[in-house]
């Protein structure tokens, strides 16, 4: 694991969707990057959504919809490829799940993130997804 630093996790403001949107390109997340307006309302729409930053740049996101109860499903989770392995995704979490600490946390993952999430204790569950035009 890299070396601890000082992350600040707070809430997103508007003025920080530039550094998503770049994260999401660099990710190759192209149906966030192509779609980058209906990205931005879900950023201002959602119910849950944090960032972490390290020397006053932005190091990672994290957006999520909660019941505040029963449910906590992470839409999206990305941290910065340079600061990747030193906590802030687990940070990041960890944060949501305090504020709701009676739900389950839930999430899809990709094949490359499977392996993170698997190191975390999260348990693998079987989904279904659908479009509006499918």
């Amino acid at each position: 694991m890299k070396e601890q630093q000082e992350i600040i996790i707070r809430p997103y403001e508007e003025k920080d969707f530039p550094a998503i949107h770049k994260l999401n390109e660099q990710e190759g997340w192209s149906n966030l990057s192509a779609k980058q307006e209906q990205t931005k309302a879900a950023w201002q729409g959602s119910n849950v959504a944090f960032v972490a930053e390290h020397d006053g740049r932005l190091a990672g996101c994290l957006r999520a919809l909660t019941d505040g109860a029963v449910s906590l499903y992470i839409c999206e989770l990305l941290i910065e490829k340079n600061m990747r392995g030193s906590g802030i995704g687990a940070k990041l979490m960890d944060h949501v799940h305090n504020l709701y600490p009676t739900t389950r946390m839930e999430l899809l993952a990709s094949a490359t993130s499977r392996s993170y999430y698997e190191e975390k204790k999260f348990r693998p569950f079987y989904g279904f997804r659908k479009t509006h035009q499918e």
